[in-house]
């Protein structure tokens, strides 16, 4: 089988370094805005552009108009171009919104073809620049495809891509186990156990207020308040992690000792819509959880079953069937007037998750 994964990994830049990377961004940023700008305006006019054609302008007359886009690697010029085109494509098929132009400081990052970079040990080689440590070695063999370089707070990663063959392993255990995720607890699973989510924005939230309170009230364009943004920044990326950790720890967990896995297909954009529910929904990380859970599993030879978003599995019973269509998310035992059964809201909803594929296959029978 082969896959494409990519390596996330922290680099060790000296000042040097770190000033290419910063104008690499720069330049980055800038040509995806001529282009916008520039197909903007093509399209107002009745014309079609293409991001091909947007690129061969640009490189008419950047060595004229834009020398200094020539300090760093041709890609951080070149690739904005083919993004732009891949955006504008999504956009017209109803999978994202309209392009929008870039700010400094916000996803800072930048691309390099495999025929510009090399990895060897735990340094890599960057045009224009020469070696970089990174702070761990290449973790994939295979074919190395592509690299983004970006920035978090105050650091600087790089991913690498990398096309393996991989044979799927064999999940020692055949059992199954139906998921369902919640606020209260991250994830309960039919045979009982529960995984409490780390919560890292509720436990950090004052601390992350009063950060954003002090960068609130520095001035403009000082250093402090480069300092202060810095810290915020730190603060969010410390978030992100623990968040992260949580996630790749229960996702391993499923991936390596399950063989099937039934999850619900939650509609996350719709839950967020909740004013009331979304800061808890967003600190859970349900969405990353479905995409880690996906790629684990099939690695390890798990299957991943999605239950349709319109599947009760709050509200039926598990051992009877009967819904409970008064059921609201107050009820966190779930009593069924029918057989008498008295059990926990979430641990029901995993029950039922577990039997969705055969009461599939028997309302299909």
């Amino acid at each position: 089988m082969q896959i494409t994964m990519s390596h996330k990994i922290q680099l060790s830049p000296n000042k040097q370094q770190a000033e290419y990377f910063a104008q690499a961004c720069g330049i980055s940023r800038f040509t995806w805005n001529w282009a916008l700008d520039k197909w903007k305006a093509m399209y107002a006019t009745g014309e079609s552009p293409t991001g091909m054609g947007l690129k061969k302008v640009f490189n008419s007359i950047k060595r004229e108009e834009y020398p200094w886009t020539m300090n760093v690697t041709k890609y951080a010029c070149q690739q904005p171009f083919l993004n732009l085109q891949k955006a504008f494509r999504s956009f017209f098929t109803g999978k994202s919104e309209y392009p929008q132009f870039k700010k400094k400081g916000v996803h800072d990052s930048f691309y390099i073809g495999c025929d510009a970079f090399s990895v060897i040990n735990n340094k890599v080689r960057i045009p224009k620049l020469g070696n970089v440590r990174m702070t761990e070695c290449l973790g994939f063999s295979g074919k190395i495809l592509n690299a983004t370089v970006s920035r978090v707070a105050d650091k600087w990663f790089i991913s690498i891509a990398v096309q393996m063959q991989v044979t799927p392993g064999t999940c020692e255990n055949q059992a199954g186990v139906g998921v369902d995720l919640g606020i209260k607890a991250l994830a309960t699973l039919s045979n009982g156990e529960t995984f409490d989510g780390p919560k890292p924005l509720k436990i950090m939230l004052a601390k992350l207020k009063r950060l954003q309170q002090a960068l609130a009230r520095k001035q403009r364009g000082s250093r402090n308040r480069a300092k202060a943004k810095r810290k915020l920044a730190r603060l969010h990326y410390k978030i992100s992690c623990i968040r992260q950790d949580g996630l790749h720890k229960l996702t391993t967990y499923l991936a390596n000792n399950f063989s099937e896995i039934v999850i619900e297909d939650l509609n996350v954009s719709g839950m967020m819509a909740n004013h009331k529910l979304a800061r808890a929904i967003a600190d859970m990380g349900f969405y990353e959880f479905k995409r880690q859970l996906l790629y684990k599993a099939e690695l390890s030879g798990a299957k991943v079953v999605l239950a349709d978003r319109w599947y009760p599995s709050s509200k039926t019973c598990s051992q009877c069937g009967t819904i409970h269509t008064e059921l609201t998310l107050a009820d966190r035992t779930y009593i069924c007037s029918n057989c008498g059964l008295q059990i926990d809201r979430d641990l029901n909803a995993a029950i039922n998750l577990q039997n969705y594929p055969q009461t599939v296959a028997s309302a299909a029978a």
